[in-house]
């Protein structure tokens, strides 16, 4: 495959140095992008990158990742507002392990020549002094050309330390060392990266004598003017522990179908003739949304597993009233509590449970999910009451601990919609 028509048609350009396109049409070339360690995982803002690197693999070239070790020190102030906080170099270490680890999954770091690998820019900065560096680096590059960058024009009122004024020369180096050590000749990365990606080219002309290029991604935009790969509880992180495959799921299968249609070229590694199929078939349904269906198992069984894809449809319906209480039972805590999020919580006390308590006194005294008894027995007796999934049809019925659900909560439901979580303590 040509690695920049493939970026092409997916809509995944944004910019391209001239002569790029003709670099890897060369041959097999080293291209690389840099990832921030400030976190101790990748979030789906990253994951356009990853797949950046997952594409040119697969045609042929030899991705690079670095993982900014020296950089995560300093802080990229591009599309930064203010200055944040610098990391200890014992939590970035971990941050690095973890980010590896990921990176893993969409990487083939064993397959001969065009083998994956990753790099961490401390390995080459750890020894550098800086008197060496200003004097070896700092030299080829202008004040003057380092002003005119956005990332630092926008901030000059506001103001910016020389800590990260100096990013984009450490950035630069970075691409130098790596055309050095490396043979990389392209470095890919989002649009907001380009000043410093140039800035890494300008080093290498002129310290080198060598040509180098670049590509940058677009910034994704969702259709509704929201931010992309954000939820009210922030980041959608690639780590199940901080992000739930169920919540994962439910991210893309609630994607607008404008959305849609441009996650799954960018996140998917299906063909053009594939997604214009699906894209077919959903436009004659689309209440169906098998657009976002694809699109989310696609995903969600790349970043996690098929099984996590499995559980995470599961859920989904629990939530909409086709599960059973079987199913709500394999739920683990965290799944659970994401599922019923925003669900009004009861705490009752465990000891009524181990004695047992009749569901009118819970449901209408212990807790006041029913404003009174009568209107109780009137929703039992239409078969309007679940618990746990299960209908409710005797009025007598004990509830005890056996009810519980993971020890702790019991799943009350109203009618089709209305749920309910009873949490003993």
């Amino acid at each position: 495959m040509d690695f920049v028509k493939e970026l092409q048609w997916r809509g995944m350009i944004h910019d391209i140095m001239p002569g790029t396109e003709e670099e890897f049409a060369r041959g097999m070339t080293s291209a690389y992008i840099g990832f921030d360690p400030t976190g101790d995982s990748l979030h789906i803002g990253s994951l356009v990158q990853i797949m950046i690197l997952v594409h040119l693999q697969r045609c042929g070239h030899k991705p690079i990742a670095l993982v900014g070790g020296a950089t995560g020190m300093v802080g990229d102030p591009s599309g930064k507002s203010k200055e944040r906080n610098l990391l200890d170099a014992e939590t970035l270490q971990y941050n690095l392990e973890c980010i590896r680890k990921q990176l893993g999954k969409f990487l083939d770091f064993n397959c001969g020549e065009n083998s994956a690998e990753v790099v961490n820019n401390y390995d080459w900065f750890k020894e550098y002094n800086f008197l060496d560096f200003i004097r070896d680096v700092g030299k080829h590059i202008s004040v003057n050309y380092m002003m005119a960058k956005d990332s630092v024009k926008s901030r000059l009122e506001t103001g910016m330390s020389f800590t990260e004024f100096s990013y984009q020369l450490i950035q630069g180096y970075d691409f130098y060392w790596l055309n050095q050590h490396k043979n990389c000749k392209v470095q890919l990365g989002g649009s907001d990266q380009w000043g410093n990606i140039v800035t890494g080219t300008e080093l290498i002309r002129r310290k080198a004598g060598k040509e180098a290029f670049a590509i940058t991604t677009p910034l994704i935009k969702k259709a509704d003017g929201g931010k992309f790969g954000k939820t009210e509880g922030g980041n959608v992180w690639l780590d199940k522990k901080k992000t739930s495959p169920y919540k994962f799921y439910q991210y893309w299968i609630n994607a607008s179908d404008e959305d849609a249609s441009k996650y799954i070229r960018i996140f998917t590694l299906l063909s053009k003739e594939e997604i214009e199929a699906i894209e077919k078939e959903h436009s004659q349904a689309p209440h169906l949304r098998i657009l976002q269906k694809e699109l989310a198992k696609d995903v969600t069984i790349r970043v996690h597993s098929e099984e996590d894809f499995n559980a995470a449809v599961e859920a989904s319906q629990i939530l909409f009233g086709k599960g059973t209480a079987a199913e709500l039972n394999k739920l683990d805590e965290k799944t659970f509590l994401d599922v019923f999020e925003g669900v009004p919580q009861f705490p009752v006390s465990k000891n009524d449970l181990v004695k047992g308590i009749n569901i009118i006194d819970l449901l209408a005294e212990k807790t006041t999910i029913f404003p009174s008894k009568g209107e109780l027995r009137r929703t039992i007796k239409g078969n309007g009451l679940s618990i746990n999934k299960e209908k409710v049809n005797n009025p007598d019925l004990i509830i005890n601990q056996d009810y519980l659900i993971g020890s702790k909560y019991i799943l009350a439901q109203k009618g089709k919609k209305n749920y309910f979580l009873i949490i003993a303590g």
